[in-house]
């Protein structure tokens, strides 16, 4: 006899074995039909095939010690070349015996990215770790930095004027007078040095032996065209979309005729405008570092490309949201930054990490200017005729290195995704 059950419920059965499972999931997705399945053993072959001959050109016939070329010749893969070249891939021309001072100003940087990544860190701490970390990074590539007089009001300037900008609305008296006294220092400083009223004076920090830009190559360039190329890119490029959206016709006009003329050309035209005519404007006697020029090249071409990104952020928003934040009487500046743009920029992350990785990979342009990134000294390690001929280890390691980098920030984007959008999903 079977069990009664109540009228009106049905028993739970269990789901058929062949639907659950590793086999249930093989048979619905890659065995559904005889066609499906026919093309699953193919491709599985195929693979299978690939990797078995990849093993064996990688690993299995491998040459992983060698004095030249020539000993590798006739083996698979020729890693004995990235062992030789390494240093070289990675910190080009630096003087050699130097190494250690790019090889600390990388993990100075990437230290600064990964406590950047903390979002416990999204304070005024972010401030001061980027400050010591831009600081100890460009010491270690330079050697030697001399801070002018001239800088230093301006960073007086420009940090009282961001203060007063920022904390205006919610600090208290005393701090809001303490950055208008800083911002007034700087702007009276400044007015004074241009009128040489004060002298040329300059701070000499200099524990290093001095080594110029041409000299550099490799990770670190590669490293510092990006990162800081994208942090001064990615300010600007907010002023340029909130520009746009001006209902000053000068200011707008002025925010659409530079994004789209940036927009309109290839990097490489930028890099060479900077490179090669810039120089013929400059005042006789009067020289900017090449790398300097290569820098606000990326900064420029990557803030057009980001003003749009932003903007589209900032058209997705719902009118209500503008409305609201006025019916709140908040003013534009405290309407922009505590309404708008957070809201805007949580929408374009997968973009705005897309823009990141694609001009992460662009720094590889400035070899057109004489510029060597980690991509342009690999291919240089090739020039050295004992171990010519193996193009495929040395752009399959550099491959590797970009990947690592490239993925880490696509991960990252896709947690800060999800952590932002928390408050939001249903």
């Amino acid at each position: 006899m079977t069990d009664a059950l109540p009228v009106g419920e049905r028993r739970q059965l269990a789901p058929p074995t062949v639907d659950t499972g590793a086999f249930g999931w093989a048979r619905k997705n890659l065995f559904s039909s005889w066609g499906n399945g026919i093309t699953t053993i193919v491709l599985a072959l195929f693979f299978g095939w690939l990797l078995s001959w990849f093993l064996n050109w990688a690993v299995f016939t491998a040459t992983f010690k060698a004095a030249t070329g020539a000993e590798c010749r006739g083996h698979g893969a020729c890693w004995a070349l990235i062992s030789e070249k390494y240093r070289y891939i990675f910190f080009g021309s630096f003087p050699y015996e130097q190494h250690w001072r790019p090889l600390f100003a990388v993990i100075a940087m990437l230290a600064m990215l990964i406590l950047s990544a903390d979002r416990r860190m999204w304070n005024k701490r972010l401030l001061l770790i980027w400050g010591v970390g831009t600081f100890v990074t460009f010491l270690l590539m330079f050697g030697q930095l001399h801070i002018s007089i001239g800088l230093i009001l301006f960073v007086a300037l420009a940090a009282g004027g961001l203060g007063m900008i920022l904390r205006g609305a919610v600090a208290a008296p005393a701090e809001i007078n303490g950055w208008r006294a800083l911002a007034g220092i700087g702007a009276i400083g400044l007015v004074l040095r241009l009128a040489d009223v004060l002298p040329a004076w300059s701070l000499a920090i200099a524990p290093l032996s001095y080594v110029e830009t041409g000299l550099w190559g490799g990770i670190p360039v590669t490293l510092i065209l990006a990162t800081y190329g994208l942090v001064f890119a990615f300010p600007f490029g907010i002023l340029l979309a909130l520009g746009r959206r001006s209902n000053l016709p000068l200011i707008k006009g002025l925010c659409v005729g530079f994004i789209e003329l940036i927009r309109g050309v290839p990097l490489i035209s930028l890099l060479i405008m900077a490179s090669v005519m810039l120089p013929l404007f400059l005042p006789s006697g009067m020289t900017i570092d090449k790398f300097l020029r290569a820098q606000v090249a990326v900064i420029l071409f990557a803030g057009a490309y980001i003003a749009e990104i932003i903007r589209g952020g900032l058209q997705s928003l719902p009118k209500g949201q503008f409305e609201a934040a006025d019916a709140m009487g908040l003013n534009y500046f405290q309407k922009t930054t505590l309404i708008i743009l957070p809201q805007a920029l949580r929408v374009v992350i997968p973009p705005l990490i897309n823009t990141f990785i694609g001009f992460f990979k662009d720094t590889s342009l400035v070899l057109i200017i004489g510029i060597f990134d980690f991509l342009n000294t690999a291919n240089q390690a090739l020039v050295d005729p004992n171990w010519a001929g193996f193009p495929g280890e040395v752009y399959l390691f550099a491959a590797f290195v970009y990947f690592c980098f490239c993925y880490s920030m696509s991960r990252y984007s896709k947690h800060l995704e999800i952590e932002l959008n928390k408050g939001t999903r249903r």
